[in-house]
């Protein structure tokens, strides 16, 4: 040992010992970050968090954007290749794969936790649930009934209800230019898309009825996130049930008879699984851009899905939607730009103004402390 001891010397042992210290601190590091993200999960501001950190607008918008043009494509084979024509049981198909998707997330202490329940009332996440089950099942009766250019008429008329309904809730309001944005998006849609106008008495009823369900449902969506500490996942896990129960009511009174009698054979239960499968992935992602943006943007963003597939297969397919159509459209993609444009700039006049408080502030060395620092350096490099 003594020999051993006079090989290293002081230095050596010095050595050995700033290397203990500095394993034990990364030991106690690694615990302390580990503690942490446990705590950020397992708490419902925690997961709040995670979610804004990991999901933000961009992220939130552009996944629900490929998502809803993946559903499009899933409906319309399920609908129309496949001859499923029971579109509240093809939601309710959607909703009750989610929830035992949700279930099964639950069981592997995957799915983040839920704020107290002082903090959000029954009432609210009921309410929310119902209004769910009305927007998401009259929209798929609404297209079924209707033509696509009285479809798009409905959804043109979603955003003044969501500002009218928003300034009545929640005394909030927009500015002047924002209003006029979102009147030259309007107009440029309805331009681009409203070309096969055929009335339909029983069709126009579920369109008018689904108008207010529709800006209701995001609305509360939005409000729930912000305001309360809930995440997408676990504001779908409280409220699907209730989405179903009431979609379960729905069925009798507007899908046709012969549900039943469908041919379940693969290739038919394999198409509706993955527009189930899809249904979850919208359902999801359109609570995440809600939750990161607000309720106009998010049919902002639904009116843009819209223009980018007309231009899109104008562009790539040869489709000819009419030269009238392609002018509405490009006029329709000019207001969501600046509509985008007013959004943007105050978080990043915010960022910018916040900026110079959060930087730390460096204090110039003093005598002492490069008295005290200098045989620490001289030391260190001496033992390298």
């Amino acid at each position: 040992m003594g020999l051993f001891s006079s090989l290293l010397g002081q230095d050596g042992k010095r050595f050995i010992k700033r290397k203990d210290s500095d394993a034990g601190e990364a030991g106690r590091a690694l615990e302390e970050l580990r503690s942490s993200l446990y705590n950020e999960l397992r708490t419902s501001e925690g997961a709040k968090r995670q979610q804004q950190r990991f999901c933000g607008p961009f992220v939130a918008m552009s996944f629900n954007f490929m998502v809803a043009v993946g559903i499009i494509l899933g409906n319309k084979l399920v609908m129309g290749k496949v001859g499923f024509n029971y579109p509240i049981f093809l939601t309710l198909i959607h909703y009750t794969t989610a929830w035992v998707l949700l279930a099964i997330f639950k069981s592997f202490a995957m799915l983040p936790v839920s704020p107290p329940s002082k903090s959000t009332p029954f009432s609210s996440l009921f309410a929310l649930g119902a209004v769910m089950a009305f927007a998401s099942g009259l929209a798929n009766t609404s297209l079924k009934h209707n033509s696509v250019g009285f479809y798009q008429m409905a959804k043109i008329a979603v955003t003044p209800t969501i500002v009218i309904a928003e300034f009545i809730l929640f005394r909030k309001t927009i500015s002047f230019s924002k209003v006029v944005a979102l009147v030259v998006v309007s107009f440029g849609v309805a331009v681009a898309t409203v070309t096969d106008i055929e009335f339909n008495l029983f069709g126009a009823c579920v369109a008018i009825a689904w108008i207010i369900p529709s800006a209701i449902n995001k609305i509360l969506w939005s409000n729930l996130q912000q305001q309360g500490n809930w995440t997408a996942l676990a504001l779908m896990w409280k409220t699907t049930p209730v989405t179903i129960f009431f979609l379960v009511a729905l069925m009798p009174w507007l899908d046709p008879p012969g549900v039943l009698s469908f041919k379940w054979d693969l290739n038919n239960t394999t198409a509706v699984l993955i527009s189930a499968l899809l249904g979850f992935l919208l359902q999801w992602s359109g609570a995440l851009a809600l939750g990161a943006t607000s309720a106009t943007s998010h049919v902002v963003l639904g009116q843009f899905k819209t223009c980018v597939i007309l231009l899109g297969g104008y562009l790539l397919f040869g489709s000819d939607p009419g030269f009238v159509s392609i002018i509405g459209v490009i006029v329709a993609l000019c207001g969501m730009s600046v509509y985008t444009s007013l959004n943007v700039k105050p978080s990043i006049e915010k960022s910018s103004s916040l900026l110079p408080d959060q930087l730390p502030s460096v204090k110039p060395k003093s005598a002492e402390d490069e008295e005290k620092t200098k045989p620490i350096s001289e030391e260190n490099s001496s033992v390298v």
